[in-house]
């Protein structure tokens, strides 16, 4: 079969490497001639494990290209994918459907005979409609059916997430589109992956929905570590304790500085816009937003006691900036708010991440890069965990105290203890929902 993927962005790309890989003829288009060059190149543009190799065995055996000549790519295809951005619209916190629509009137125009224009883009309820009247006007001639088929991809799992998903959701209108669908997701339907087929509507709302109760399990655990930290209690304990039951689980359940990324932020802002436009509020997400906000505000706080009252002057490491490991995204990332806190504070900021700089440089002014958590950690007044990075969770804790001026540790991912802590020669250690300030003091007097 042969498949349009239009937009080399992250699920674009990876859905049309993984498309290929099923067997399927693909060809991705992206308006940006120098993505296009990269990709022509074996270059991938974004950092994904594992998508470059597959990306590389595709392209060699012809099922996989890219291009810049939208016209040329949809001739003939019998499915057209959208995988263009959808960003908060500045102002409204609506999502910005002008991407989507652009193409859609594009591909409108390029069609040469029946196809399925699928949106794989995050829209609002109500978009695929819109989507079809745009192809519609734009080319009254054209025999096509829209869908909607949401990806539910994981940065830094994308691939597995593709291959072996917990779900396929497909929404269509007629049974000739459900049966082109049906065929593109055949090798997941042969190893007995779930595949579940809606109406429009339907299949729009399942995204929105599935990420808005991720952000609130996220943020309901935020709030709780919060209470934690107060009362002595332990969030690693109360997480545990609550994901043994089945009807809760335990994903999603981990204490931080709160969620960022590609897809919760707006997604969960777009939902709480589509509450409000048809005067349903949806009040849980309004408030996960805000709470969100204000965890991360609260680390701030927390990495400010532990500067005793003021970062000004102040040296500061800070381990990871990307909004979560094994991905290069800096959408939204806790760090994007904590990290001009520090520099705007009058700290000297010396940061390390394996692969954030690339993005990071621009959105984080005043910072020093270096690729070595201990020589960042030189004479440092605090280091700071934000990112659980693989290459951070065994660090040599008393090779790194022993190398800053007063050894103290905000563990904002919980991956250390107060007892390693203590036994590597920290004077103060914080983390995330574990233990107070005057807690963690207390354990270290008893020899915890």
């Amino acid at each position: 079969m042969k498949i349009t993927m239009i937009g080399t962005g992250y699920v674009g790309l990876v859905s049309g490497v993984c498309f290929s890989d099923f067997g399927h003829d693909v060809i991705c288009v992206d308006k940006d001639p120098r993505k296009i060059e990269m990709l022509n190149a074996g270059e991938v543009p974004i950092y994904e494990p594992g998508l470059d190799t597959l990306m590389e065995k595709n392209v060699e055996a012809g099922r996989l290209s890219f291009t810049t000549d939208l016209a040329s790519a949809v001739d003939g295809a019998e499915a057209v994918f959208i995988a263009v951005g959808t960003p908060t619209r500045r102002g409204d916190g609506h999502a910005d459907l002008t991407y989507v629509m652009a193409a859609a009137e594009e591909v409108a125009q390029a069609l040469t005979g029946y196809a399925v224009i699928v949106t794989k883009s995050t829209v609002p309820v109500g978009t695929n409609r819109k989507v079809k009247q745009v192809v519609a006007k734009a080319n009254p001639a054209a025999e096509f059916d829209v869908a909607s088929n949401p990806e539910f991809l994981r940065e830094g799992a994308a691939i597995d997430d593709f291959m072996r998903p917990d779900r396929v959701v497909v929404g269509v209108q007629t049974d000739r589109a459900g049966d082109v669908m049906a065929e593109i997701y055949r090798p997941l339907f042969l190893r007995d992956f779930p595949i579940i087929t809606t109406d429009l509507e339907s299949a729009e709302m399942i995204k929105y929905a599935a990420n808005a109760f991720l952000a609130t399990k996220i943020t309901f655990i935020n709030e709780i570590a919060a209470l934690c930290e107060r009362v002595g209690a332990d969030v690693k304990e109360v997480s545990k304790g609550i994901g043994l039951d089945n009807r809760i689980g335990n994903k999603f359940l981990h204490a931080g500085p709160g969620y960022g990324g590609s897809c919760f932020p707006k997604d969960t802002s777009a939902l709480a816009r589509i509450g409000q436009d048809h005067a349903v509020p949806q009040q849980i997400v309004e408030t996960v937003i805000r709470v969100n906000d204000a965890v991360k505000l609260r680390m701030i706080e927390k990495l400010r006691d532990m500067c005793d009252g003021s970062f000004n002057g102040k040296t500061i490491a800070v381990l990871g900036v990307t909004f979560k490991p094994n991905t290069d995204d800096m959408r939204d990332a806790p760090s994007l708010t904590i990290v001009p806190a520090l520099v705007g504070g009058g700290a000297k900021l010396r940061v390390v991440d394996p692969q954030g700089q690339r993005e990071g440089e621009a959105l984080l002014p005043g910072v020093h890069w270096l690729d070595d958590p201990y020589k960042a950690a030189q004479n440092a007044d605090l280091v700071v965990v934000l990112t659980e990075w693989n290459e951070f969770r065994a660090l040599d804790l008393k090779k790194l105290a022993r190398k800053m001026s007063t050894p103290r540790m905000a563990d904002l991912r919980n991956v250390y203890s107060p007892r390693d802590a203590k036994r590597a020669g920290f004077d103060a250690y914080e983390s995330v929902g574990r233990k107070g300030a005057d807690a963690t003091a207390s354990l270290f007097a008893m020899g915890e």
